[in-house]
């Protein structure tokens, strides 16, 4: 953190001392709640407002690709600039980040006008400010304290009209693990906030059509990252265990023309999977408005669209598997242009009775 007191020179050199070397300084604390990273960053927050920082700097705790830099492409952007929420860019193998990938930088896209590439990098930095207003909204006894809060942060800034930007840190090399084996929870645990947050700010986003770049800052360049292993059949196998279990609540839920895709997909072969881009973002937008409507059983219907997810995984997999991660970047990129494109889709279902 860069506390206030200091000339905007003195602050400066602040910061640029913290690049060469860390802060002698170091308090650590406990804190209260629910279990889970929301609390522990409410913690930090009330830091920051105590403190009357200027700049707070957060970085996840698997990170193994950190250096010295980082601190500097993230504060600078304040301390320089004037941003007030800085978000992560990284260079990832195009098999980590797939939550991301497929489903949070779309929608934020697409509900919000913001190409906001890494809205759940978990490395950020923020003014002030905005430290003191997320530690005073009323959501630390809600799921937000146990999961969800990176995406929280990032919406909130955007709906409240801070300045943001991103910053290129290079390679990130962390914990990543096989889709395949760990990401259900995950999924579940941002889509069911995802959601929670759409109807907060409906207000916000359903007039938004089109997006826009986000001011980007950092280093320069780009580096191929290391691959990860991914289990392409268990992947298959889930969706298709999904369906049988689930195929009746299925075509309850979706559009004729989604079920009937959804059905198709339940019968291909494990190197043939492809899923539709337009089909998943039905089946998103559609989860979502069921969402809106239904205030029982909010988990289970987000837990019945976690196989469907784990299909577009492997569909992604398929498409891209003989492309470099630049190349399927691309197919990233044409896949936000859909959801976008089928805003009013989503808008219509919204908007539609029960």
């Amino acid at each position: 953190m860069v506390a206030d007191g200091g000339s905007t020179d003195d602050t400066r050199e602040v910061a640029k001392e913290f690049q060469v070397k860390p802060w002698q300084e170091k308090i650590v604390s406990i804190y209260r709640g629910p279990a889970g990273k929301g609390s522990a960053f409410r913690s930090i927050f009330e830091a920051a407002k105590r403190l009357r920082v200027r700049a707070c700097m957060v970085v996840d705790s698997d990170l193994r690709s950190i250096t010295s830099d980082w601190v500097k492409y993230l504060l600078e952007p304040i301390l320089d600039r004037d941003y007030q929420f800085v978000t992560p860019l990284y260079s990832r193998y195009k098999y980590d980040g797939t939550i991301t990938n497929n489903i949070v930088y779309n929608l934020t896209r697409a509900l919000y006008g913001l190409r906001i590439r890494q809205p759940i990098g978990g490395d950020f930095a923020f003014v002030g400010e905005l430290a003191q207003y997320y530690m005073e909204q009323d959501v630390w006894q809600t799921d937000v304290a146990r999961y969800g809060i990176d995406i929280w942060m990032t919406t909130n800034a955007v709906t409240n009209n801070f300045k943001i930007c991103q910053s290129n840190l290079g390679v990130k090399v962390h914990d990543a693990k096989d889709p395949a084996e760990s990401l259900g929870p995950m999924f579940r645990q941002v889509v069911h906030t995802l959601f929670v947050l759409m109807e907060q700010n409906e207000g916000a986003w359903k007039s938004v059509r089109g997006s826009r770049t986000v001011p980007l800052f950092g280093m320069e360049g780009y580096q191929e990252p290391a691959p990860i292993a991914v289990d392409l059949g268990r992947l298959v196998q889930e969706y298709k265990t999904g369906f049988r279990q689930f195929k009746g609540l299925y075509k309850d839920i979706f559009s004729p023309e989604c079920y009937e895709e959804i059905k198709r997909c339940a019968k291909k072969a494990k190197t043939k999977f492809i899923m539709p881009v337009k089909t998943w973002v039905m089946v998103l937008y559609e989860t979502a408005a069921t969402f809106h409507r239904w205030k029982d059983n909010r988990t289970q219907l987000v837990n019945l669209v976690t196989p469907l997810y784990l299909g577009r995984v492997a569909s992604f997999i398929n498409q891209t598997r003989k492309m470099n991660s630049v190349e399927a970047e691309q197919v990233v990129e044409e896949q936000a242009q859909v959801f976008e494109d089928y805003k009013d889709y989503l808008v219509q279902f919204w908007d539609a009775r029960p």
